[in-house]
């Protein structure tokens, strides 16, 4: 065990932690010249367009320093705030972090919160500067940055590019004598923490995780502890570039169990693993369900296609077990799910896979949290939908989700940072000078302001410097009501929101006018009302079509033209009895781009 060492890499989004990782496989001879590409642990189509790592991944490193032969595991984390649960089972894994910082951005939100997360597993932190070779990096600047963050002296910070392969050996050497051996004892009954679960369409779903105590064969009967379900070990191995499989892994070790299991719901990430016939005494500490963030109905856009997107949200499941769903319908959209997402970049990952993966075209409804509702009667259920709402008479109180954000930005876009959260119901709770260019804000705030377009505003305000990072902080009462919109009086339940008292009356005003451009105009007038419960805010016409009736009549009497008039008004009101208004797909997604 003394010559194992686990570690994880933390930094924020594009700080260029999957180059480093590639870097070091190259270096250790892990993966061959022949194999080697860019971003190699990102095996997502999705992730090498856009650079960011979705799955964290695992893979061991064999690397010789003074004639002794170690053993490293690296787990590369996501560094997006959608997957800090993720990240966190991963750092429970590990027993150092490298903290990786790009020298010419210097520290921000995500690096902050993930930096915490390893402090509180007591990491050993190894913090390098990435990115040297740019010509516009700025190392004192940022290893000042670093040593006010972790306390640490500024010979320890090691200088290193992903790039060139600068400083890769300084990692591997500093990796092998600053982080410890894992601890753990090979006689105990067995213990291993779950970090993560992929499926493989032959095998089943295939769990990573890291042995803290005892040891595990091929063909032991395991159980899982959050579950209780119990499963034949069929194969059990080591994560190299693929998986290479081994008779036995002891203490220490980070592996993988294939034991055929076909649904990813008797897997969750967090969970103990432990043997059926002498069974470890306590589950590993931490684990939690993950709880979807933010709601949104998918609807395919023939309704023919309901099974086949069934069947594509449960693969896409198996993949990602933080997804959830459930049938809905709706009057306007007929059949289709309601989605828990982890957070609005998860929402858009989903989406662009079901349309590359699987092929399927998706209205998806605007996206909103999940409300505490208090009656009168004293019940109190979660609404994800504001057709959950009850009457207004029978309601008592309403209760959102709360968060803290923290934002890190230049100084010199203080001002429009905060009134862009003081428009967002935020309250300023902190606000900290890291150096005298840069300031963390603390605010509380609903978490429903910012699932519509809340980050993209605060890139564009502060040139893309500001990073945002956030966690849940309970809920609280709020004066919230519901907004709905009618088509000729007829209630469009797609496109209704729950939404505070103080915003309704612009909101509502706002997506009349939208929807007044993008209804195509009928053969009859369209009404487009915006109301609150029974009293009407808003209100557009699109008005009807019309044949010019009177350009036969050339001179000759009025009352000739007034009879051809009035015909025609007779069959526009007939045709708004029978007429229905069609909503283009345009109007749903425009709802969420409204400012």
């Amino acid at each position: 065990m003394k010559n194992i060492r686990n570690f994880c890499i933390i930094a924020h989004i594009d700080h260029g932690k999957s180059t480093l990782a590639d870097r070091m496989l190259e270096f250790t001879k892990t993966v061959s010249e022949r194999d080697m590409q860019a971003q190699v642990l990102d095996d997502m189509d999705l992730e090498k367009e856009r650079g960011i790592t979705i799955k964290s991944h695992a893979i061991q490193m064999n690397y010789t320093y003074e004639g002794e032969e170690y053993k490293l595991n690296l787990i590369d984390t996501p560094g997006h705030v959608d997957f800090s649960y993720e990240v966190s089972r991963s750092i429970a894994a590990c027993e150092g972090a490298l903290l990786i910082v790009d020298s010419t951005q210097g520290i921000q939100a995500q690096t902050i919160s993930n930096l915490y997360l390893a402090i509180e597993n007591d990491l050993e932190i190894i913090p390098i500067l990435n990115k040297m070779d740019l010509p516009n990096a700025m190392p004192e600047i940022v290893e000042d940055q670093i040593i006010d963050l972790i306390g640490c002296k500024r010979e320890e910070i090691i200088r290193a590019s992903g790039k060139t392969g600068e400083g890769i050996a300084d990692i591997l050497k500093q990796i092998v004598e600053v982080v410890p051996a894992p601890e753990g004892d090979k006689d105990a009954p067995l213990q291993g923490l779950i970090f993560d679960s992929v499926f493989n369409s032959f095998r089943g779903v295939i769990a990573y995780f890291k042995l803290v105590n005892g040891e595990i064969k091929k063909g032991d009967k395991v159980k899982f502890v959050a579950t209780g379900k119990e499963y034949l070990a069929d194969e059990v191995g080591v994560l190299k570039l693929s998986m290479e499989p081994r008779k036995q892994l002891s203490a220490g070790d980070v592996g993988y169990i294939i034991s055929g299991i076909k649904t990813t719901r008797e897997i969750k990430v967090g969970d103990t693993i432990t043997q059926v016939s002498n069974p470890c005494d306590k589950a590993i500490e931490g684990f939690e369900e993950v709880k979807p963030m933010v709601f949104a109905g998918v609807y395919p856009i023939d309704a023919e296609d309901y099974e086949d997107l069934r069947a594509a949200m449960e693969k896409l499941q198996l993949n990602d077990a933080s997804l959830t769903f459930e049938p809905e319908s709706s009057a306007a959209l007929g059949f289709g799910f309601r989605c828990g997402f982890l957070g609005l970049l998860h929402m858009e990952i989903i989406q662009e896979r079901l349309d590359r993966e699987f092929d399927m075209n998706v209205i998806t409804t605007v996206p909103n949290v999940s409300y505490q509702v208090y009656t009168n009667s004293g019940e109190n259920y979660e609404v994800y939908n504001p057709s959950g709402l009850p009457e207004a008479t029978l309601l008592e109180r309403i209760e959102e989700p709360y968060i803290r954000a923290s934002i890190i930005s230049k100084s010199e876009f203080i001002g429009p940072v905060m009134k862009l959260c003081m428009d967002k119901r935020g309250v300023l709770s902190k606000q900290d000078y890291l150096t005298s260019e840069r300031v963390e804000l603390t605010f509380e705030m609903p978490l429903a302001e910012i699932v519509f377009d809340f980050y993209d505003k605060l890139k564009s305000i502060s040139k893309g410097y500001a990073s945002f990072d956030y966690h849940q902080i309970g809920y609280r009462p709020a004066k919230l009501i519901k907004l709905d919109v009618l088509l000729n009086g007829e209630s469009v339940d797609a496109l209704s929101t729950l939404i505070h008292f103080d915003n309704a009356y612009p909101f509502g005003r706002r997506m009349c006018e939208k929807l007044k451009e993008l209804i195509p105009r009928q053969q009859f007038d369209i009404a487009i009302q915006a109301a609150i419960g029974a009293k009407i805010i808003a209100r557009e016409t699109v008005k009807a079509v019309r044949k010019d009736v009177t350009a036969k009549c050339y001179g000759g009497d009025i009352s000739r033209k007034r009879k051809l008039l009035e015909k025609q008004k007779k069959g526009k009101k007939r045709m708004k009895q029978v007429g229905n208004v069609e909503v283009p797909q345009k109007a749903f997604l425009a709802v969420l781009k409204l400012d």
